[in-house]
């Protein structure tokens, strides 16, 4: 009975929820309870909603969605993750405390307990001229620590979006025994195309981890145009799962003997030379 148990640990199933933003709270905050129990029902035990679920995406729009943590968008998520019985990454909203905004992300277990919020730590602050200017930093503050949480299948650790462009992250996150690593994320019509997915492989490569991105869907009417395809990449490399633009709920067994195996293959991490090179947290 035993191997039994502990085999059946060894895979889960990971759905991320590619949700249509709309500029009206209460919808959005039912349309992703909604998707979320239909994940599910799926046989998901890991849920991500996108960045920025419950608002639309841009500066002038984050003061006004802006909430306490806890308070009415985070509430809803604690209430269905302990419906479902699920761990829910509830992508991230805009958070207001002490005065100050950020970009985070909760986490609630199946007991709809509170495990982790973090703070997107890299803002995204690009000018590509003639495609695209962006400054988060206008309006929000960075966050400075690390999240990670553990489940019965593996430990998982978060990045938001421009996160996903900072390898030392990720790798913080593998020397700390992460498996998976999500990032909500919300990639535009210039980056999307060109490193959306490049950069979700090279994360999981480098690490030989497997990592997700959950991404609105596209709203062409917007000011700031998502990019969509939230996907699924396995250490390997491979996409195992990738949305197309629409609202929908992307899902893909999580194999983590699959992962043992790469890391015996092509042992790197026993092969780094640390005599030479280190990447360090400088904060616990």
């Amino acid at each position: 009975g035993y191997r039994l148990a502990k085999k059946a640990f060894t895979a889960f199933r990971l759905a991320l929820i590619q949700l249509q933003v709309s500029s009206i709270k209460s919808d959005n905050l039912a349309r992703a309870c909604s998707l979320v129990r239909e994940a599910a029902t799926r046989g998901a035990k890991i849920v991500s909603l996108p960045e920025c679920f419950n608002s639309p995406y841009g500066t002038k729009y984050f003061p006004e969605y802006a909430e306490k943590i806890p308070g009415e968008s985070t509430e809803k998520l604690s209430e269905v993750a302990k419906e479902c019985g699920i761990y829910l990454i509830g992508g991230s909203i805009p958070e207001e405390d002490a005065g100050k905004l950020y970009n985070t992300c909760t986490v609630f277990g199946p007991d709809g307990t509170l495990l982790v919020k973090y703070r997107k730590l890299h803002l995204f602050d690009i000018d590509v001229p003639g495609k695209i200017t962006f400054q988060e930093s206008k309006i929000l503050s960075p966050g400075d620590s690390f999240s990670t949480f553990d489940t019965p299948y593996c430990r998982v650790g978060l990045g938001i979006c421009y996160d996903m462009r900072f390898a030392e992250l990720a790798q913080i996150y593998a020397q700390r025994g992460c498996q998976l690593l999500v990032y909500p994320g919300a990639f535009n019509m210039t980056t999307g195309p060109a490193h959306w997915e490049l950069l979700q492989r090279g994360r999981a490569v480098d690490n030989q981890v497997y990592v997700a991105t959950a991404s609105p869907a596209r709203n062409d009417q917007a000011s700031y145009i998502a990019w969509g395809h939230s996907t699924i990449v396995n250490p390997w490399g491979e996409v195992l799962a990738k949305a197309g633009t629409e609202e929908t709920v992307v899902c893909s067994d999580i194999d983590l003997k699959k992962l043992a195996e790469i890391r015996q293959q092509i042992p790197i991490f026993s092969q780094k030379r640390s005599d030479l090179y280190a990447v360090e947290e400088k904060k616990p």
